[in-house]
């Protein structure tokens, strides 16, 4: 595959034989949130047991090998919990062969807008062997680590389509020359799943208490070629499944000589 062209993916299944595994990640990740009171708490469990992205990423491998992970609109720091709970459960013998290698997470930077969220981060795990690191700030203006991996879930569309190449741009450049940008996005060119996808996102956002704010949204075609012209290869894989959205988990690689 050539950075021109966008490999597309089926939607993914949940491996046989890690069902077991996977409940005991998800009790393990929503555990440290008991303490920050029951909405972190029921949250977790509830984002952990309903999104099928964090699963997916554990049955094909997308977090292995990657040491330094930025989490870009971390929330409550969900990701860390996860790769902590992965962590211990390979440590006790627990992980599952028929799972790719579990992820290899030694620092973690979570960056987050809303500074209650990062609070409940803290609150929640502030004690974690990988000592996750949150910073309360704007991702269009927030320094960004070096790191071998940038999660990006859900967020890009509430900036300015100028605002989101120069992030792109600035993950390209704290990346290291293999690495790899997980960015979940919604395919406008579904449009009604993609309609469905918004009024969702708008009416959590107010329940949550934060200001709804417009959205700048692109279809499967133009998020690809966005990343493309930044110097990744793309690969597309639906991440939908159980839901009635648009999402799409892009798959971004750096190489050697990009820039």
């Amino acid at each position: 595959m050539t950075s021109h062209e966008l490999s597309i993916g089926t939607a993914p299944a949940p491996r046989p034989g890690t069902d077991r595994a996977w409940r005991e990640l998800r009790m393990r990740a929503s555990a440290p949130y008991r303490g920050a009171g029951r909405f972190a708490w029921h949250f977790a469990r509830g984002k952990l047991g309903r999104d099928p992205v964090f699963r997916s990423l554990l049955d094909h491998g997308e977090l292995a090998g990657r040491a330094r992970v930025v989490d870009i609109g971390c929330g409550q720091g969900l990701l860390a919990s996860l790769l902590q709970a992965c962590n211990d459960l390979q440590r006790s013998g627990g992980w599952p062969a028929a799972w790719p290698p579990a992820p290899e997470a030694a620092a973690y930077t979570g960056i987050e807008l809303m500074a209650r969220d990062v609070a409940r981060a803290e609150k929640s795990l502030g004690t974690l062997a990988l000592a996750p690191r949150f910073v309360a700030a704007d991702m269009r203006e927030v320094a960004l680590p070096a790191c071998d991996l940038v999660v990006i879930l859900d967020v890009l569309h509430y900036v300015n389509h100028a605002a989101q190449t120069a992030l792109l741009a600035r993950v390209r450049d704290a990346l290291g020359s293999r690495g790899r940008l997980l960015l979940r996005i919604g395919d406008a060119s579904q449009q009604r799943r993609y309609a469905i996808s918004q009024w969702v996102d708008r009416f959590v956002t107010g329940v949550r208490g934060h200001r709804v704010a417009p959205t700048w949204g692109r279809t499967l075609a133009d998020w690809a070629a966005l990343l493309q012209g930044l110097g990744f290869g793309v690969r597309a894989v639906p991440m939908s499944a159980g839901t009635p959205f648009a999402n799409v988990l892009l798959v971004a690689d750096l190489h050697e000589g990009a820039s």
